[in-house]
């Protein structure tokens, strides 16, 4: 930086007195560092106290200078501090009743359903509604943490729970944030992922840590796969059970509630159509009876 030039960095005050990566050596080397007056109160402090950063009525100085100024809240996971700050802000005293009353066991409903309306979503390829969702299910994360940041014996809050996510990443991602071994396909991955997995877990039983509040069918399906890529033979998962339920997921689709669901898609959209054919007709598609719903049964 040549002597007599002015530096402004951008800094969002919702991230608190951190300055951009690309900023540091920039202030380091400054010879102010200067703030505007439309940083709050906290945050200048802050700067102050770390950077020995001057208010806005201080003399320029020769040389250097960096003005730190609000930044415009584009840096990505800045708004994601802002839904922590919210649901902080909706739990504690003064904040919202019903929010201050739910607990994990009363949430679990909501996350349900949730979780199944940005199912929905995802299938139907519809991208104002999966943004939607996808808002609606962290939502229920950062309640979850929320919650548990309050519990006497074992607290842990949003960012204990960002902290271990991260090192699960990074740790079963050798080959992108570790040195020497090398993956280039999505199936090697998979099999090292799970690998990893096994020895971090240190599971008794292959089929430990399957979540079985999922559907019935997943939850079969997902026992086959664990089954399987633990070297059960076929014709012993086959004989397992005589329900024809499980015999056809034995032997049928990968995803057996995603076929289910699909099938139950194509039943509703025929039940519709002849609804609507009933209706074109002059019909009260209530009181159609066997004979009338066959004739406007879509081909």
């Amino acid at each position: 930086m040549s002597t007599g030039t002015t530096t402004t960095v951008a800094v969002d005050p919702r991230l608190g007195a951190v300055l951009p990566a690309s900023a540091v050596r920039t202030v380091a080397s400054a010879d102010q560092v200067r703030l505007h007056p439309d940083l709050p109160a906290e945050l200048a402090e802050a700067f102050a106290r770390d950077l020995g950063a001057v208010r806005a009525d201080t003399p320029r100085a020769e040389g250097a200078v960096v003005e730190l100024v609000p930044g415009t809240g584009d840096r990505p996971g800045a708004e994601l501090l802002e839904a922590v700050r919210v649901m902080d802000r909706l739990r504690s005293p003064g904040g919202c009743p019903w929010d201050a009353a739910q607990t994990p066991e009363s949430l679990l409903r909501y996350l349900v359903e949730e979780t199944y309306e940005l199912y929905d979503a995802v299938a139907d390829d519809d991208r104002e509604a999966v943004r939607e969702e996808l808002g609606d299910v962290l939502l229920q994360v950062l309640f979850h943490a929320r919650i548990a940041q309050e519990d006497p014996s074992a607290p842990f809050g949003i960012d204990d729970v960002a902290q271990e996510l991260v090192a699960k990443l990074v740790g079963r991602h050798p080959h992108v944030f570790g040195d020497g071994e090398v993956i280039t396909g999505a199936a090697e991955q998979q099999v090292r992922w799970e690998e990893l997995k096994a020895v971090e877990k240190r599971r008794a039983s292959a089929l430990e840590g399957v979540a079985r509040a999922q559907p019935a069918a997943a939850l079969v399906a997902k026992y086959l796969s664990r089954a399987r890529r633990a070297g059960v033979p076929d014709d012993l998962l086959a004989a397992a059970s005589d329900d024809p339920l499980f015999t056809d997921i034995a032997a049928g689709p990968a995803d057996p509630e995603g076929a289910l669901r699909a099938a139950a898609d194509e039943l509703a959209r025929r039940v519709r159509a002849a609804e609507d054919a009933a209706r074109a007709a002059g019909e009260d598609p209530a009181a159609l009876d066997a004979e009338a719903w066959a004739r406007h049964w879509p081909a």
